[in-house]
C-alpha cells in the first residue's frame, strides 16, 4: 500500500461557523479554504460548501442542535453497552473482539483520505454494491476506494471480492467524537450509504464538512419507517442534510418523502440487485458440484436464521420420505451457525459434509452445509429449488434475486417487508413461490421437485424479470461523477 502524507488539521470550526452565520456559501467556502491552506504544500482538498451544493457548512437550527444534543448525550450514557455488546457478540463469532480501535475511530498508522467511501452495514449490501464498486474501479481506477462495513462477516466478503483494491474499516459509533475523527481521518470525496443507515451524527457531520452524502439502492420498509418514529424529528433533519436518496422503487421513495426528504432530494433509481453479474464460471461449477454429488435431485436452504433451523430439518426428513436420495444444500445466514447447523443435521441421523472441509457433496452425503462466504450464488445454481430463508421468521427476507439469476426456481416464507418490492415482481412475473408457513413451503419445495416443467418456467421468468430489472447501475453511476473530483 502506498504512502500517504499526514494531513493538516481540519478547518476551524469556529471561523467556518462564524462566516455561515451570514448565510451565504462563498464566505464559507473562503473560510474553509483559508484554513485548508495553512500548512504550504499540504495536498489537502478544500470542501467547500458551495462547490458541493450546500447553502451553508454549519448548523443554525436552534432545534437541530437541541436534538443533536439530546441524542448525543444518549449514546455518551450508553457507550459502555457497546463493549458488552463486542464481547457478547465476540463470544458467538471471535471475529468482534477483533479491531476494536476502529469501533471508536482510532486509527493509528492507517493511511489518511481523501477517499471515495462507500457504507455497507453486512455482506447483503456489500453484494448489492459489487456492480457498483467495480464499474467505479474501471472508471475511475485513480480513487483510493474505502469501503466500511459493521459486521466481520462483511469485512470477510470485502476481503474476498477486492483484496488490496479498496481498503477496509469499520464503521464507528454514531459518537460525536468517533464520527469526527472518521471523517477528518479519511475526508472523503463523497459519503455513499447504502440502502438503509440513517445515523444523524454521521450525516450531521458530512453536512458540516461539506461532503455530500448519497443513500444508494435505499430502501424504507413499512415497518422501518414505523421504527424510526421515536427519532422522527431528528432524523428527518438528518435526512434533509442528504443530496440524494437513489430510492430503489416508487413505494421506497414515498416512505422516505414521509420520513421527512425533501421532493428534490428524492429519485427512483431502481435496485442495483438487478445489475449483478452471473458469475462466468456458474455453469462449470454447478456442473462439477452435481456430477460429485452423483445424479440426484437437490434443494438449497440458503441464509436461514436460527429461528428457522429446526423447520428445515422437518422440511429436509419429510422431503426424503419422498426422495430417499434428496440432497440439501445448507447455508446458514450467520457464521456462528456454521458448526451448529451441521451439528444439527448429524443428530437427526444424516450423513453431513461441509464446504470447508469436503469441498464437494459426496454421493451418500444427506446434508451439505456451506460454511464459506461468497458462494451461494455458485451453490444456487447447483440446486434445482431454493428456499430463501430469513422469511419463516419476522427477519424480512434476503436477497431473492439471487437465486432467480442463478437460474434455480425460488420458495420463500411470508416475511417479506425489506424485499416487498422485489417479491411482488417475482410473484407476478410467476418467479417465485410463497409458503404461509413451513408446512406450505415444503409444499411447494415438494410440488416443485416433482415438476420439472414448473421449474422451467419459473426459471426462465426469473431470468427474464433479472434481465428486465437492470440499469440502476447506469442511472447511480450517471447521479455520481459530477461529485467526483477531476481525474489525476
Amino acid at each position: 500500500m502506498r504512502a500517504h502524507p499526514k494531513p493538516g488539521p481540519w478547518p476551524a470550526y469556529a471561523r467556518v461557523r462564524d462566516a455561515a452565520q451570514d448565510g451565504t456559501a462563498a464566505s464559507v467556502a473562503r473560510a474553509l479554504r483559508r484554513r485548508a491552506g495553512t500548512r504550504a504544500g499540504a495536498a489537502v482538498p478544500v470542501y467547500s460548501a458551495r462547490r458541493r451544493g450546500y447553502p451553508c457548512a454549519m448548523p443554525t437550527d436552534p432545534i437541530e442542535r437541541l436534538l443533536r444534543g439530546l441524542y448525543s448525550v444518549a449514546l455518551y450514557l450508553l457507550a459502555p453497552i457497546t463493549v458488552y455488546h463486542l464481547i457478547w457478540r465476540g463470544f458467538r463469532q471471535p471475529a468482534y473482539f477483533q479491531r476494536w480501535s476502529e469501533r471508536y475511530a482510532v486509527y493509528g498508522d492507517l493511511p489518511p483520505g481523501p477517499v471515495l467511501w462507500l457504507h455497507a452495514v453486512s455482506v447483503g449490501e456489500v453484494n448489492a454494491a459489487v456492480p457498483l464498486v467495480n464499474a467505479l474501479r474501471r472508471e475511475r481506477p485513480d480513487l483510493r476506494l474505502l469501503v466500511t462495513t459493521i459486521t466481520p462477516t462483511g469485512s470477510e466478503r470485502v476481503q474476498a471480492l477486492w483484496r488490496d483494491a479498496v481498503e477496509h474499516v469499520y464503521l464507528p459509533y454514531d459518537l460525536p467524537g468517533a464520527v469526527g475523527r472518521f471523517l477528518d481521518h479519511f475526508r472523503p470525496h463523497a459519503a455513499l450509504i447504502m440502502e438503509t443507515e440513517l445515523w444523524p451524527n454521521l450525516l450531521f457531520g458530512c453536512r458540516d464538512r461539506g461532503i455530500p452524502a448519497l443513500i444508494l439502492n435505499a430502501r424504507l420498509s413499512a415497518r422501518s419507517l414505523h421504527g424510526y418514529r421515536v427519532l422522527a424529528p431528528l432524523v428527518a433533519r438528518a435526512l434533509r442534510t442528504v443530496r440524494t436518496v437513489a430510492a430503489q422503487s416508487q413505494a421506497d421513495a414515498a416512505r422516505f418523502l414521509r420520513l421527512g426528504a425533501r421532493e428534490e432530494q428524492v429519485a427512483e433509481v431502481g435496485n442495483l440487485k438487478f445489475d449483478v453479474a452471473v458469475p462466468a464460471d456458474l455453469a462449470e461449477f454447478a456442473a462439477h458440484c452435481r456430477g460429485q454429488a452423483g445424479p440426484r435431485p437437490a434443494w438449497i436452504a440458503a441464509s436461514t436464521h436460527e429461528d428457522e433451523e429446526a423447520a428445515m430439518v422437518a422440511i429436509h426428513r419429510r422431503l426424503r420420505a419422498r426422495y430417499p436420495d434428496l440432497l440439501l444444500l445448507w447455508a446458514p445466514r450467520h457464521p456462528e451457525r456454521f458448526r451448529v447447523v451441521a451439528e444439527t443435521a448429524r443428530a437427526a441421523g444424516w450423513r453431513v459434509s461441509t464446504r470447508a472441509r469436503a469441498r464437494w457433496p459426496q454421493p451418500d452425503d444427506a446434508v451439505f452445509v456451506i460454511d464459506t462466504l461468497g458462494e451461494l450464488t455458485h451453490f444456487y445454481a447447483c440446486a434445482d429449488v431454493a428456499f430463501v430463508g430469513g422469511s419463516l421468521q419476522p427477519v424480512g427476507g434476503h436477497n431473492l434475486l439471487e437465486p432467480a439469476a442463478a437460474g434455480t426456481a425460488v420458495v420463500t416464507g411470508p416475511h417479506l417487508h425489506n424485499f416487498a418490492e422485489i417479491a411482488q415482481r417475482l410473484d407476478d412475473a410467476g418467479a417465485l413461490r410463497i409458503g404461509a408457513d413451513a408446512d406450505a413451503v415444503r409444499e411447494a419445495l415438494q410440488a416443485l421437485l416433482d415438476d420439472a416443467a414448473a421449474r422451467a418456467r419459473m426459471v426462465e421468468a426469473g431470468r427474464a424479470l433479472v434481465e428486465t430489472g437492470r440499469g440502476a447501475l447506469a442511472r447511480t453511476l450517471a447521479l455520481l461523477r459530477p461529485l467526483l473530483p477531476v481525474a489525476r
